[in-house]
């Protein structure tokens, strides 16, 4: 055997890149034998080296850069899903002697328009960044070639970061085990598509990771880097309006004049052109086509198919034809390709959100792709919540209902419909408007929840558990936004046009901010809420909810399956009204008001009066009533313990039973739910101040009192009642405790929730029981309220520690919740077989 020996001053000349003055090869010589693929950019690969190269010609000149995941982890509790998109940015190659870098100028301050020295003194303060540097290779005619495997072969996505966040270990990108995807290097005229295959490795992996990865210590997900090129001119940007309930980007434009206001906002919108400007509806000149993925089933494709087609109503109304159009992706093309917009169809080990998302112009908030990711488990959690109202599975029905027979399967079709509808909506820039139930269900860009109602037979009716098609806000903001002005018509005027419609139909735009929060005060911007009297609304969910309960039996379990499964379909019935709990909470002290600006028709802001917010108290009162909590006996005893291979998980109720059923877990979790909302600290806050202006409003201590006497002058002889009672009275002191103690409510609100903690062991103090269980209750809160007298600055020293099982599509706040069953059951060694379990979907 004969060794060859090679100097190694060869080998750093084979290896070495050429430094400055130093002569580089001709780009038609480096390339040779390489495959290349023409088009944006034109990108070579190298078979026998494992590299990418990249051509660049164009400096100096704006694109615009994504990345995102076409292959994903898939878990929801991760967040790195199959299709997710990720950052965006406007960059450009700049060439400084032997090296290109990837420059992103800031585009949060600009001086559009502005004269070359003012521009150059914005753009000087702040600051610019680099993507990435690049080594050029060979060059020849003006033209570069760099090698751009490194920059493909890289975490862009920040996968390590969100496993890190995600409480999942700490990973690293293994470059060993990564590479460019050969057959995913492509290129046209107006994109280059750039994808890397990446292993990312840990010594422990978290839970999450192990449930879904094929090898958790080494798991591979694919990155996708894509070049795009900008929009051309001919594109109007549109204004920004707080009421027009629109998305969009903005900047701080340094050249305004002093006394304007420096942000520039516009909303994001597709580009749409009549082909005949003069009609008031016209044919476009290029119409917005959407695209499903082909790997959604049936029924669910068609059904998807339907609810994306429903904006095509909206276009016209806005003076458009055949402007818009759904359509199945052709199977040789690529989702995340810019030239598609697309309707994904994204699985998960675990229910979750689906998102609209969008790429668009930030320059103008042109949106050049369209992006919705669907979560495929959702369906199945309507069809869970319909089998609890029904309990179909009854005679010739307990083994299933045919598929053209099925109830629960048309309603969660109808809501697949409503949640294609409303993921696409995003994706043409619209935000969510949480006011539209209350108009009569005027917008798919609210949240739906089924409506049910009790028919004259007794039966829980679902045949209007959806609403079908556009509403009327729906078609009002695609006018907002892509409607055009009338002949002579200002675009000022006809969107003012616009918003006084909206305003004239008596439809409201509220979002996000004014709605999810606990402490929220309108009283119309609700999340899974239905109708416009939300004490109505709740008392009709009560009544749906009752009469399910009654029913309740082994009929909600398919013949064949474990029994146990039938707290699966109990929880989401058991809490049905959690949501309409919830808006009816912000009755109390609740504030009536739009986003309005100067010179518009203004409606001053307005409390709720004083005899809905007692009604509303009321509602929310006889909701934690042991009649309403109290679970009949043949519910718990045929809710068995779970068997061998059908492990607990996050879906059910804590408990302080072990394996075994906890009869008062549900009321437990209920009521903490409930009094947290009702002793919100900034809704205390808004009762103490209410009633201050306005005696005729109720007051903090209104409240308290009508709670206090509630729940603790009944007297209930029923030792199952009694026990729920008492979880009730537990969790009203422990919230009491949490209001007194939070260090961010206003002093007037502790003071009051001290005195009516000092108020009730007087109460407690003077009652006198003959039954020793009783009396040992009350002892046992009279001495958690001399606990809190001797040291009020402390917390309750028994807080109920129950979370309530998700309700909404689980998020990254659930992602390292494990409840007590969790543990138990892990304490007897089964939790591996969690695995085997897949979560629905709400």
């Amino acid at each position: 055997m004969r060794t060859c020996l090679i100097p190694v001053a060869l080998i750093c000349a084979l290896v070495a890149p050429p430094i400055r003055g130093q002569e580089v090869p001709d780009l038609s010589e480096k390339t040779q034998g390489l495959e290349a693929r023409s088009g944006l950019f034109t990108v070579y690969w190298d078979d026998a080296g494992g590299r990418v190269w990249l051509e660049i010609r164009d400096f100096g000149n704006d694109f615009l850069y994504l990345e995102s995941l076409p292959y994903g982890l898939g878990s929801n509790d991760i967040g790195l899903d199959r299709g997710q998109l990720g950052d965006r940015l406007i960059v450009r190659f700049e060439r400084y002697g032997p090296r290109v870098v990837l420059v992103a100028p800031n585009m949060k301050y600009r001086t559009p328009g502005a004269p070359s020295a003012e521009a150059r003194s914005v753009r000087q303060a702040f600051a610019d960044g680099v993507v990435w540097s690049f080594e050029v290779a060979a060059e020849s005619d003006g033209a570069v070639l760099v090698d751009a495997t490194d920059f493909i072969v890289r975490d862009a996505h920040g996968v390590v970061s969100q496993l890190k966040s995600a409480g999942q270990g700490i990973f690293a990108l293994d470059r060993d085990r990564s590479t460019p995807v050969p057959d995913m290097l492509k290129s046209f005229p107006d994109n280059t598509e750039l994808e890397a295959r990446l292993t990312f490795t840990s010594d422990n992996p978290g839970q999450y990771v192990r449930d879904v990865a094929a090898l958790p210590s080494s798991f591979s997900v694919r990155i996708r880097h894509s070049l795009i090129r900008l929009p051309g001119p001919g594109f109007q940007p549109r204004v920004f309006h707080p009421r027009a309930g629109y998305f969009g980007p903005q900047f701080e434009d340094y050249s305004k004049p002093i006394g304007e206001d420096l942000t520039v906002r516009y909303i994001a919108r597709h580009r749409l052109v009549k082909r005949n400007p003069e009609a008031a509806i016209s044919e476009p000149v290029q119409p917005i086509v959407y695209y499903l993925d082909p790997g959604t089933p049936e029924p669910v494709r068609s059904a998807l198919l339907d609810g994306a087609r429903w904006w095509a109503d909206a276009f016209e109304a806005a003076g458009f034809r055949n402007a818009y159009r759904v359509e199945i992706l052709p199977e040789d093309a690529d989702p995340l390709d810019v030239r598609y917009n697309v309707i994904q169809w994204v699985h998960r080990a675990t229910r979750g959100w689906s998102y609209g998302d969008a790429v668009t112009d930030p320059r103008t908030g042109e949106i050049i792709k369209g992006h919705v990711s669907l979560g495929s488990l959702r369906v199945r959690q309507d069809y869970l919540l319909a089998e609890g109202m029904l309990a179909p599975y009854v005679g010739d029905n307990a083994s299933g209902l045919p598929a053209d027979d099925d109830p629960m399967l048309e309603m969660a079709l109808a809501r697949i419909r409503q949640l294609s509808a409303h993921e696409v909506g995003h994706t043409i820039g619209l935000a969510h408007n949480f006011a539209a139930s209350n108009k009569d269900r005027a917008s798919v860009m609210d949240y739906p929840a089924p409506l049910a109602t009790v028919a004259e037979d007794g039966r829980i009716d679902l045949s209007e558990a959806y609403a079908a098609g556009i509403g009327d806000w729906d078609k009002l903001a695609v006018r907002y936004g892509y409607g055009v002005p009338a002949a002579g018509q200002s675009e000022d005027a006809f969107l003012r046009e616009v918003l006084r419609a909206a305003e004239d139909a008596g439809i409201d735009f509220i979002t996000d901010s004014d709605a999810r929060p606990a402490g929220a005060a309108h009283p119309g911007a609700n999340l899974w809420d239905n109708g416009s009297d939300m004490i109505d609304a709740l008392k009709r969910e009560m009544d749906v909810r009752r009469v399910a309960l009654q029913r309740f039996s082994e009929a909600v379990v398919r013949s064949g399956r474990p029994l146990a499964l039938a707290e699966e379909v109990l929880v989401p019935l058991y809490l049905r009204h959690r949501y309409q709990i919830e808006a009816t909470a912000k009755l109390l002290a609740g504030t009536e008001y739009a986003y309005v600006m100067r010179g518009e028709s203004w409606r001053a802001p307005a409390p709720v009066s004083g005899d809905v917010q007692r009604a509303a108290l009321d509602a929310l009162l006889d909701v934690l009533s042991p009649d309403e909590l109290v679970l009949r006996t043949e519910i718990v005893e045929l809710v068995s313990p779970r068997p061998f291979g059908y492990p607990g998980n996050r879906e059910l109720f804590e408990r302080h039973t072990g394996l075994v059923f906890d009869p008062n877990a549900p009321a437990e979790a209920l009521a903490t739910h409930a009094i947290a909302f009702i002793l919100n600290p900034e809704r205390a806050t808004r009762l103490v101040y209410q009633s201050d202006a306005d005696p005729s409003l109720p007051s903090l201590l209104d409240v308290l009192d009508a709670a206090e006497k509630r729940f603790f002058e009944r007297v209930i002889e029923d030792a199952s009642a009694a026990e729920v009672l008492r979880v009730v009275q537990q969790a009203w002191l422990d919230g009491l405790v949490r209001l007194a103690t939070d260090r961010d409510a206003a002093s007037a609100v502790s003071a009051r929730a001290s005195e009516a903690i000092r108020r009730l062991g007087d109460r407690l103090a003077q009652v006198r029981e003959t039954d020793r269980e009783a009396s040992a209750w009350r002892h046992h809160l009279m001495g958690q309220i001399r606990r809190f007298v001797d040291r009020p600055f402390a917390t309750s020293d028994h807080t109920l520690d129950a979370n309530i099982p998700p309700g909404s599509p689980i998020g990254m706040g659930d992602s390292n919740r494990v409840n007590r069953y969790e543990r138990s059951v892990k304490l007897l060694g089964r939790y591996a077989a969690r695995d085997q379990c897949t979560w629905s979907s709400k």
